[in-house]
């Protein structure tokens, strides 16, 4: 142990002045470890602060007893960079934006207005890019709306067993973490002056619009919601006949990955489902099953053909379900 240091008596200083001395300078040092000790504990207790509040922003996602997937609505301010390419018609942002654990990429198309105009996020199908779906984009911008498209995590394709397993673990899922991906989408929109923040809606198309049916039934800030394409799982349907062998836990999370689960949450926002008669991923019936199952208001547009995905067939009712989604 450190001894402690005394200090000599100056030259014709008494030892009582020097014992006096000795104490002030003792007592100096001890306040100066009290003050050292302190601004340790404040150092300690910030530090636990910021790894309990990043812990508690991670935990924001829940699935409760019913299999409800909820995130906060409000996500606070978006984190994002941009790289503007302008054109006489519109300008295209290019946007790398934070989301959970992961930097998503976007491209944001605005066309030229001298007011703010509705938004619109799309969110592709499996396979494919924001690149793939800028025909889209384009025939939105000549509607007079700006529309963003994202790269989905896995170029929107999802992986069940895996998802399942991190699930059990009590961990966040990746089909969880790109419906949070949709929403932040829709945060990093609102942050454009030229975009109106309380005119936004999602396009969904194929499995992307599994995800913005749920996107939106969280939110309700969202205007309305539009599945091109697309379907819910009816994983009620599989639970009643494999009820022996579904566990709570699996049935908690196969509703909160089936949009299905979420329709009583859409109204009295517009669900609009287009579809292909002899539609070559998702069968019609099953898209019927999904709309039936939805409250109003909604409409379903059969379109006739046989490809999956968007097409110009379906411009006319996209335009019109649109301009009455934004009156």
């Amino acid at each position: 142990m450190a001894k402690k240091r005394k200090s000599k008596p100056e030259p014709g200083q008494s030892k009582k002045e020097a014992r006096r001395q000795q104490a002030e300078a003792n007592k100096k040092a001890a306040k100066a470890k009290i003050l050292i000790a302190l601004g340790s504990a404040v150092i300690l207790i910030a530090l636990l602060w910021a790894i309990f509040d990043n812990n508690a922003t991670l935990q924001e996602w829940d699935v409760d007893e019913d299999g409800i997937m909820s995130y906060p609505t409000d996500r606070g301010i978006p984190e994002y960079d941009s790289m503007i390419v302008e054109d006489s018609g519109y300008y295209l942002d290019h946007i790398n934006y934070s989301s959970r654990d992961a930097v998503i990429s976007a491209l944001l198309r605005i066309p030229n207005s001298s007011h703010p105009v509705p938004g619109i996020l799309v969110l592709p199908g499996a396979t494919v890019s924001k690149e793939g779906e800028q025909g889209l984009s384009a025939e939105l911008a000549d509607m007079g709306y700006a529309s963003m498209v994202i790269d989905q995590r896995n170029l929107g394709g999802v992986d069940f067993q895996l998802d399942g397993r991190l699930f059990q673990a009590g961990l966040e899922t990746t089909q969880h973490k790109m419906v949070f991906d949709a929403l932040k989408a829709v945060d990093v929109m609102r942050q454009y002056p030229a975009v109106d923040p309380d005119n936004i809606a999602i396009i969904g198309i194929s499995n992307g619009g599994r995800f913005a049916i749920i996107a939106a039934a969280i939110d309700p800030s969202i205007s309305g919601v539009v599945g091109i394409s697309t379907s819910g799982y009816d994983v009620e349907s599989f639970i009643a006949n494999d009820s022996s062998q579904v566990t709570e836990n699996q049935t908690r999370f196969l509703r909160s990955i089936d949009p299905d689960t979420y329709l009583d949450r859409l109204p009295p926002r517009k669900l609009v489902m287009v579809h292909m008669l002899n539609d070559s991923i998702i069968p019609l019936e099953l898209a019927q099953v999904t709309y039936v199952k939805a409250g109003e208001p909604k409409v379903f547009y059969p379109v006739e053909g046989s490809s999956h995905g968007y097409n110009a067939a379906m411009r006319d009712v996209l335009e019109a379900e649109l301009g009455l989604m934004f009156s």
